[in-house]
């Protein structure tokens, strides 16, 4: 894999990493490697992202439940704590917000276990991702709350494509904006695979495995 290239954006000094290729995906091919690692992961990393997301909000915004998508449980945590801090409302009789993360059946549904459900029936739900892109992860995710009748209070990201998916709304840290080049492809109608560039990885929110 190639160097990597350090985006920046207004609000914070926290950088994403990228680096630029022929990538696949499990719904497309994309001109960009985005790597969330470090700020998934690394602490004062995900504190800082988990403040900018924060600032996203209106302060009238009901928040009782964090579910995390893609490895993202740490900035969830200090997502939670930043709203609670700020004085966001919650219906939750202890005050606090939930942060929980589906699992996938035999049957790559998502799923949540009946010891989490309390957690998410009824309860004003915000969905934290790592990347929206194509919207596909996230409409899985929608449908997954829907289906355990919680109610969406917003949609959280390291990175969007774009500003609404679908119609829903994504509040992103980092956008087209910081990387105005990033494209995504049905990969039927890749054209750098109708160029002849070869894939250089397998890609997705977690990670990749070089192809070369």
């Amino acid at each position: 894999m190639a160097n990597y290239t350090k985006i920046h954006t207004v609000g914070t000094d926290v950088p994403l990493k990228v680096i630029k290729g022929h990538f696949a995906t499990n719904h497309a091919h994309i001109n960009y490697y985005i790597d969330s690692t470090t700020l998934r992961t690394r602490a004062s990393e995900a504190h800082e992202v988990a403040k900018v997301l924060a600032g996203m909000y209106l302060y009238d915004t009901v928040v009782d439940t964090i579910v995390c998508m893609e490895g993202t449980e740490v900035i969830g945590a200090f997502l939670s704590e930043e709203l609670t801090n700020s004085g966001f409302l919650s219906t939750n009789a202890h005050k606090t917000i939930y942060v929980v993360t589906p699992e996938f059946n035999n049957n790559s549904q998502l799923i949540f276990r009946d010891n989490l459900v309390p957690e998410i029936s009824g309860k004003n739900v915000m969905i934290l991702m790592a990347m929206v892109t194509t919207g596909k992860t996230l409409n899985r995710a929608l449908e997954c709350v829907k289906y355990y009748n919680g109610k969406l209070t917003g949609v959280s990201a390291i990175f969007g494509e774009n500003d609404v998916i679908d119609g829903v709304p994504v509040h992103a840290v980092f956008s087209k904006k910081d990387l105005p080049d990033y494209e995504s492809y049905d990969y039927t109608e890749c054209p750098m695979c109708k160029a002849g560039q070869k894939l250089d990885a397998l890609v997705n929110a977690y990670g990749y495995e070089s192809l070369r």
